[in-house]
C-alpha cells in the first residue's frame, strides 16, 4: 500500500509579510531614533529647535509616523509599480535626502542640525532596507 502525502506550501500573503516587516522596522526605527537623540543629548548636543525642546519621545513619534507612510507608498508600488523594489528605493532615498532639507535650514545650532539629519539617516537605514526586502524586485 502507497500513500501520498499531500503538503501545501506555506502560504505567507507577501502583503501582511511586507506590512508586518514594515511595522517591525518602524518599531525598531523609532527606538533607535529616540536612542540617538538621548544619546546626542546626554553628550550634551541641545535638542532646542526655534528656543523650544524637542523631547526625546517626539523623534520616535515622528519617525514611527513618517516610517508608516514609507510602508503604505510600499504596499501601493507592491501593487501598482512594474519594478516595485527599484521604486519604492529610489523613492525613498529621494524622500530621505529632502527630508534633511529642513533640518539644514531650521533656526538651531549646528550640532543640533547633524544630530537631527543624523537620526533621519538612521531611520533610513533600518525601514528601507527592511521594507525593500518584502518588495518583488
Amino acid at each position: 500500500m502507497t500513500t501520498t502525502a499531500t503538503t501545501t506550501p506555506a502560504t505567507t500573503s507577501t502583503f501582511g509579510a511586507l506590512i508586518g516587516a514594515g511595522v517591525l522596522a518602524t518599531a525598531a526605527a523609532s527606538t533607535a531614533t529616540m536612542a540617538v537623540a538621548a544619546a546626542g543629548h546626554t553628550a550634551g548636543i541641545s535638542l532646542d529647535v526655534a528656543d523650544a525642546p524637542i523631547p526625546v519621545t517626539g523623534f520616535g513619534v515622528l519617525t514611527a509616523a513618517f516610517s508608516l507612510v514609507g510602508v503604505i507608498i510600499a504596499a501601493l508600488l507592491s501593487r501598482f509599480a512594474r519594478r516595485p523594489r527599484r521604486t519604492f528605493v529610489r523613492t525613498t532615498v529621494v524622500l530621505t535626502v529632502l527630508s534633511l532639507v529642513p533640518d539644514v535650514i531650521v533656526d538651531a545650532g549646528v550640532t543640533t542640525k547633524a544630530l537631527l539629519m543624523l537620526t533621519h539617516l538612521v531611520a533610513a537605514a533600518i525601514v528601507i532596507p527592511a521594507v525593500a526586502h518584502r518588495l518583488a524586485a
